[in-house]
This record gives structure tokens, C-alpha cells and sequence, in this order.
């Protein structure tokens, strides 16, 4: 196992330590598509395999933020999301493998077919379920009664604070391993779904820090009031400006050499819902390429890339997809009388 961030700036990773969670490096590989005009050959990154438990992009993020944690001596942790979210779920799951309480405070979405499997797993894993919106006063409210006085540590929602931001700066630093290793091309542009940014954001710089000149499309999956350009330079800034602090070495203008172009035009109507370009790109990513992926994140990344590919300039050009979906299959979980006692009455329509 490599950490390549540790390799190239072993000061950093001294200062900013972590717990091991995921299976690193997770692999690259090529893969044909006939888009019907012409066929083409794009890499794939399969960080829907950093781990044979639960993986995708957020054990990454998991590994600095739960060692955190275990830093502060806390007893739980709290987190964010929907009552479909991959991140609370593996912040959920992997928070009990250290023996820590985790508190869920997630809010409605649309029902897609995971999420009941999501909120089961939540249940089963004894992770507390806690409704969270309303007004400002509302949130504030939830967050004294169910974190404070805990001996809680506070994990942003998609994990995407500057610190959590830094395990996919490794991401890309591993990925330029690879390049030089001759395992895969240097990509023109490298497409990846973006909620929260952190993803996005950490392999920008992690493949800037590595001299690598692709452009990260960040696909936008969640409302502009949560993924915009002004909060993404923000968290640019000051991950590049953290680092930098704890270990000089990093490049003073590393945010500066760092390249990500947002992409709107495939949100659709709203987060997790579906549209006819997703629809197709998840299936032409099964029969083609092998790819499981879904609607909400990788399935509007995959549409922005079949999109480009049959523009005439960037059809020969070498692209990445970035899979951050975890491919292990989510069991079907029967939650019983006792479990959904521990559901909020309005989540429960998610299990019907």
C-alpha cells in the first residue's frame, strides 16, 4: 500500500496523520464506447473499489476526519446529509468499526430506490437518526439537543471541510503515480460528480501538485446554493493555505495552478432526480464499459463525458472518468417494529 502524499510531502503528512481505512491505490483501466458516430477509448478510475466493505470517494475523506476525531478523544461523531447519503452512511459504518457513537442528521430528498437500503443499514448499524431543516433557529436547535454535551467531534456535511478535502489531494497525487508508472494516459479533462466540492476540489490540486495539466470537470449534482464557484475557490484556498501552513513545501500559488471547470447542464430538476441524458449514460455504462452507476452522482458525471466525446475537438483527446460510487452491493435490510421506533416518524415513508 502507497501513500503517496506521505511520499512527496512526508512533513505534511506527519502533521496531518490519519486512520488507514481505504485500499489504496484503487486501480485504473481503459475502456471502449461506441457513441455511434465514432468509437473511443477513455481511462477509468475505480475509487468505487478503495475499500471491499463499503467504498466510493468518502473513505478517503473518512480516513483524516475520523482520526480527528480519535485525536480529540471523541465519543461519536455527528455528520450530514439526505436520507439517501452515501457519506453518512460511511461515516456511520466506519465510525462503529472504531467504536464511536455516530449521530445522523439528515434531511428529505426524493425516494430513490437506495434509500430505504441506506436508512436500514443506518438502523442496523445503530447510527441515530435525527430529522434535521427548518429555519436557522430550527438546525440550531437540533444541533444543541442531539451534539452538544456529547463529546461529539462534527463532521461537515460530504466530508468536505479543508481537512477532509486533503484525502483526495492524495487521490491525485496517486494518480499521477500511475500516469508516470505507464498504468494509464495523462487526461486532457477528468470528470467527476460534485455535491459538496471536497472530491472535486482535492484532486485539482493534488494533480496540480504533481505537474499534471488536465482540467477537472466537476459535474454538479447539488443545488447551486451548496456547489457555486465562490465556495469552491473558498475551500481551494484554504486547503492550499493549510497545507501550506503545516508544511512549506507546498507551492504558495497551488491554488492558482489548480484547474476545475463546474458543469451545470446536467443537474437536471433537482438533487437525485434522474433525466433521459443520465438515464442513457448509465446504461450505455453498463453494456459497454461494465460500470454500475446511478442516477444522483456518477450517472450525471458519465452524460457530461459521452457529452464531450461526441463534440468534433475533444473526440481523439484522453479522458478520465472518476467512478466514486461504491460498487459493493447494499443489502435489503427488513427493519423491524424495535428499529423503526428509532425512525423519525416523517423518514418512515422510506421504508415502505
Amino acid at each position: 500500500m502507497t501513500d503517496y502524499l506521505a511520499n512527496a510531502y512526508p512533513t505534511l503528512a506527519e502533521r496531518l496523520p490519519k486512520t488507514v481505512l481505504a485500499d489504496l491505490p484503487t486501480p485504473v483501466g481503459d475502456g471502449d464506447i461506441d457513441v455511434g458516430s465514432h468509437k473511443c477509448t477513455i481511462s477509468i478510475k475505480y475509487d468505487n473499489l478503495t475499500s471491499s466493505y463499503y467504498g466510493g470517494n468518502k473513505l478517503r475523506k473518512l480516513e483524516y476526519l475520523l482520526r480527528r476525531a480519535i485525536d480529540k478523544r471523541a465519543d461519536r461523531v455527528a455528520t450530514f446529509g439526505t436520507v439517501g447519503s452515501n457519506h453518512a452512511l460511511a461515516t456511520a459504518l466506519y465510525a462503529k468499526r472504531l467504536d464511536m457513537g455516530c449521530t445522523c442528521l439528515l434531511s428529505h430528498q426524493v425516494k430513490t430506490a437506495s434509500v430505504s437500503k441506506v436508512l436500514g443499514l443506518l438502523l442496523q448499524n445503530d447510527a441515530e437518526i435525527v430529522r434535521y431543516g427548518g429555519n436557522r433557529h430550527a438546525r440550531v436547535e437540533t444541533m444543541r439537543r442531539h451534539v452538544q454535551g456529547r463529546n461529539s467531534w462534527v463532521i461537515p456535511i460530504g466530508g468536505s471541510s479543508w481537512l477532509g478535502t486533503v484525502g483526495y489531494v492524495n487521490a491525485g497525487l496517486e494518480l499521477a503515480g500511475q500516469i508516470a508508472a505507464g498504468e494509464t494516459r495523462a487526461p486532457i479533462r477528468i470528470y467527476i460528480a460534485t455535491g459538496t466540492m471536497g472530491s472535486a476540489v482535492g484532486l485539482a490540486l493534488g494533480i496540480a501538485l504533481a505537474g499534471i495539466k488536465a482540467e477537472v470537470q466537476a459535474v454538479r449534482v447539488s443545488p447551486d446554493s451548496i456547489m457555486n464557484r465562490s465556495r469552491l475557490d473558498q475551500l481551494m484556498n484554504k486547503t492550499a493555505a493549510m497545507m501550506r501552513r503545516l508544511d512549506p513545501a507546498v507551492p504558495a500559488d497551488l491554488a492558482l495552478q489548480s484547474r476545475v471547470e463546474i458543469r451545470h447542464e446536467f443537474f437536471g430538476d433537482g438533487y437525485a432526480k434522474s433525466n433521459a441524458a443520465t438515464d442513457a449514460a448509465i446504461e450505455l455504462a453498463s453494456d459497454q464499459l461494465g460500470l454500475l452507476l446511478e442516477p444522483t452522482y456518477t450517472g450525471k458525471a458519465m452524460a457530461a463525458l459521452l457529452h464531450d466525446i461526441m463534440q468534433p475537438q475533444y473526440a481523439s483527446l484522453p479522458m478520465l472518468f472518476w467512478n466514486t460510487y461504491n460498487s459493493n452491493p447494499i443489502p435489503v435490510i427488513d427493519t423491524d417494529a424495535a428499529q423503526r421506533k428509532r425512525m423519525p416518524e416523517e423518514f418512515l415513508r422510506y421504508l415502505d
